[in-house]
């Protein structure tokens, strides 16, 4: 036999009574479900429970969530900082490029001074010589060089 006593009726009766109760039904799930204000104080006490679970969870939730926006804010500094450091790289292969083209053009340059450099040592030893064919021939060649 289960007996449900609302909260209004606890207060209307009198104490023999409950008394009477606790008496017949001694097991505590049976005083739990008898006397209201007992299940009263388990349901506050639960509520408050899962009134702070809910707070913690909400809590949980806004730090997660401050986190994500963190962690989006770092991603978005790294994405910028690589098209930074890619627009550089991409610069500095067009300079390198224009150096490679430079150097290539300093060294044919060099190549053909050297060239002329022997040709008129060449020139002047003939004179020298006094082989004027020579030197006429290397003179030819300068001028084409």
């Amino acid at each position: 036999m289960v007996v449900y006593i609302t909260h209004l009726l606890y207060h209307r009766l009198p104490s023999s009574f409950i008394d009477f109760l606790r008496r017949m039904f001694p097991k505590p799930h049976c005083y739990d479900l008898i006397l209201h204000r007992k299940i009263g104080m388990n349901m506050q006490t639960k509520h408050k429970k899962k009134k702070a679970r809910k707070h913690d969870s909400e809590l949980k939730c806004r730090r997660w969530n401050g986190e994500l926006e963190e962690i989006r804010k770092e991603q978005n500094s790294i994405r910028e900082g690589q098209s930074q450091v890619g627009e550089k790289l991409e610069a500095m292969e067009i300079e390198c490029e224009a150096l490679h083209e430079e150097s290539k053009l300093m060294i044919e340059r060099s190549a053909l001074t050297q060239i002329r450099l022997a040709l008129m040592l060449n020139i002047l030893t003939a004179r020298k010589d006094g082989d004027y064919a020579k030197a006429a021939h290397f003179t030819q060649l300068l001028r084409l060089a």
